[in-house]
C-alpha cells in the first residue's frame, strides 16, 4: 500500500497512510485535545487516505463510530483504501458495532473495487491480505 501511496504522491496528489489502530489512536488524542475537528479536516482534505491492517491489533470501542465518521466525510468527494487479513463479513465483530459497520461498509462498498487475493500470507503461499480501494466517482 506504501507504493501505492508514494505513486500517487509522485503525481503530485496529497496522501495520508496509517494503520488503522494509529490512525484511531491518533483521532482519539485530538479529541482529547480539543483538535477532533482539524485531525478529521486534515484526514479529510488527502486526495487518497491509506487505512492499513484493519484488524490486526485491538481496537477501541468508538473504532466503528470513529471510521464511519471519517469516512462519511470522503464518500464520494476522494479515494479510500483500506487493507485487512480479515474478511468483510468479520469487520461487524471485529469493530464490535454492527450497525456502524454496516454504514460503513455500504459508503466503501459503493464505489468500490475489491481485490482479494487469498487467506495466506503472501510471505508464507505468494498471496496479499483483502483490500478494499475506492476510486473517485
Amino acid at each position: 500500500m506504501q507504493a501505492i501511496g508514494r505513486a500517487v504522491i509522485l503525481q503530485g496528489w496529497e496522501v495520508a497512510y496509517g494503520e488503522a489502530h494509529v490512525l484511531l489512536e491518533e483521532l482519539a488524542d485530538a479529541t482529547l485535545d480539543g483538535a477532533r475537528k482539524q485531525y478529521l479536516a486534515r484526514m479529510q482534505k488527502a486526495t487518497l487516505l491509506i487505512i492499513d491492517d484493519l484488524g490486526l491489533r485491538q481496537l477501541p470501542k468508538t473504532a466503528a463510530e470513529d471510521l464511519l465518521e471519517l469516512v462519511m466525510r470522503r464518500y464520494e468527494r476522494t479515494s479510500t483504501i483500506f487493507t485487512s487479513n480479515r474478511s468483510v463479513d468479520e469487520w461487524g465483530k471485529l469493530l464490535g458495532d454492527t450497525t456502524a459497520t454496516s454504514a460503513l461498509l455500504d459508503r466503501l462498498l459503493h464505489h468500490a473495487r475489491v481485490v482479494q487475493c487469498g487467506p495466506k500470507s503472501y510471505r508464507m503461499h505468494g498471496k496479499t491480505s483483502l483490500s478494499l480501494a475506492r476510486a473517485n466517482p
